[in-house]
């Protein structure tokens, strides 16, 4: 759920200044008032009317209904008076965010919208948002998402009892579809390598007639002695294991089948399959697994002399000559490579879900086994990932524990939240003033 947060604190500061086309008002015009005041600070009516205009037209991206005007601008009133009040108090606690932060998150944004920083501050001054309003804006986004980090999590209390009680209800159990595990028996229709069409469309209607008899009520044990090309011992059981050791073609055919039903004629390598659902068991709570990834990368780092754009242009030539065959991956990681992983031929090992950077570990997640991406540029510089393995592992009885203990967090945060907001905007003296006559 924190991770949610500070993913809708960005996304806010990207639709402040890409989505309105006036933004929030840098001075207040002739003619503007206030409409509230948090603590002696002001909210002008300038203010209030850039934020409904910004949520009006997300809400008609995002194609929501849109409230009554007078409600509308209600509800945004009051988050603007909630976010002062939050931001006081964040300043009067010490919690301060340096210019460093400031220049990553500006740099994420131009990232997030694929152009550079100075298109980015075009594309501002077409919005009339000034770059320091706009760091500014970025400033109090990363400010409050610090505060919520430090204020609301600490609110939130799991106890072991917690976690004892929802690993023990059924309802909890792991529906993971690939970490449920299946028993199947087979029969299989072996097709030649080198048969001819005739010949396998022949060895097809001998599957088909097979799966009629089966379905007729001919004992399978006794059908699969007949005709099957696979292992006849133990009825052609292929034995209990997860569903992620099976080939995902079986797991398809037979995901939505009863114990003892027949999956439709399966075509492979090897011929034709029918299978039947033997057994299936779903794990309980307590018996979780996690995809774990080997990955590679070679990393390079912007400097003035090869800046970001240098950058991605060497690891594109990089990847070409990797997939035409004239360099490996590891040879060039050892040469180029700008980390401690060169070495290694840039091998980071065996990692879980969480251990690289957001922007990292998404592009690594959309690579299947073998394949390379196109240069991805982290807060760390610019990295070509190649994915060497994946691996289902079982969890710890402890790793189970803090799983269940961040999902009872998170199921916690927002009543949390909300509570914790009502009280900091309790404390806070304010004054809601009406448009002057």
């Amino acid at each position: 759920m924190t991770q949610s947060l500070r993913s809708r604190a960005l996304a806010l500061a990207f639709s402040v200044a890409l989505l309105a086309p006036v933004a929030m008002a840098q001075t207040a015009p002739t003619g503007d008032f206030i409409v509230a005041l948090v603590n002696s600070e002001p909210i002008t009516n300038a203010e209030l009317r850039a934020e409904v205009q910004r949520v009006t037209e997300q809400l008609r991206a995002q194609r929501q209904a849109l409230p009554p005007p007078t409600e509308l601008n209600a509800l945004v009133l009051e988050r603007l008076v909630n976010d002062r009040a939050q931001l006081q108090l964040a300043r009067e606690t010490g919690i301060r965010v340096d210019a460093g932060a400031v220049d990553n998150a500006e740099q994420a944004v131009a990232r997030q919208y694929q152009i550079s920083l100075d298109e980015l501050h075009k594309r501002l001054a077409k919005e009339g948002l000034s770059v320091a309003a706009f760091r500014e804006q970025l400033r109090n986004q990363q400010t409050l998402t610090r505060l919520h980090e430090r204020d609301v999590e600490r609110r939130i209390v799991v106890t072991e009892q917690d976690i004892d009680q929802y690993l023990a209800d059924p309802k909890n159990a792991n529906t993971d579809p690939l970490a449920i595990e299946i028993n199947l028996a087979q029969i299989l229709i072996a097709v030649p390598e080198k048969a001819s069409p005739e010949r396998v469309a022949a060895l097809g209607q001998v599957a088909q007639k097979t799966l009629d008899r089966l379905l007729s009520g001919e004992d399978f044990v006794k059908l699969m002695q007949e005709v099957s090309a696979g292992d006849a011992k133990n009825g052609g059981q292929l034995g209990l294991r997860r569903s992620d050791r099976y080939p995902q073609s079986f797991v398809a055919a037979t995901q939505k089948l009863p114990v003892g039903g027949y999956s439709e004629i399966i075509r492979s390598a090897a011929g034709f399959h029918i299978l039947q659902l033997v057994e299936r068991r779903i794990p309980t709570a307590s018996e979780q697994t996690m995809v774990v990834t080997r990955a590679s990368h070679i990393l390079l780092r912007p400097t003035p002399q090869e800046p970001e754009a240098a950058a991605v242009s060497k690891l594109k030539d990089f990847k070409r000559r990797i997939v035409a065959g004239s360099v490996t991956f590891a040879s060039l990681a050892r040469e180029y490579s700008q980390d401690a992983s060169a070495a290694a031929g840039g091998d980071l090992g065996w990692a879980n879900p969480g251990m690289f950077v957001p922007e990292f570990e998404d592009a690594m997640n959309r690579l299947a086994e073998d394949d390379i991406s196109e240069p991805v540029v982290s807060r760390f510089g610019v990295h070509l990932i190649k994915v060497t393995e994946r691996r289902r592992v079982a969890l710890s009885p402890k790793e189970v524990r803090d799983s269940v203990r961040n999902q009872l967090k998170g199921m916690r945060y927002d009543d949390a939240f909300v509570n914790w907001a009502r009280d900091v905007r309790s404390r806070a003296f304010v004054e809601l003033r009406d448009a002057p006559q």
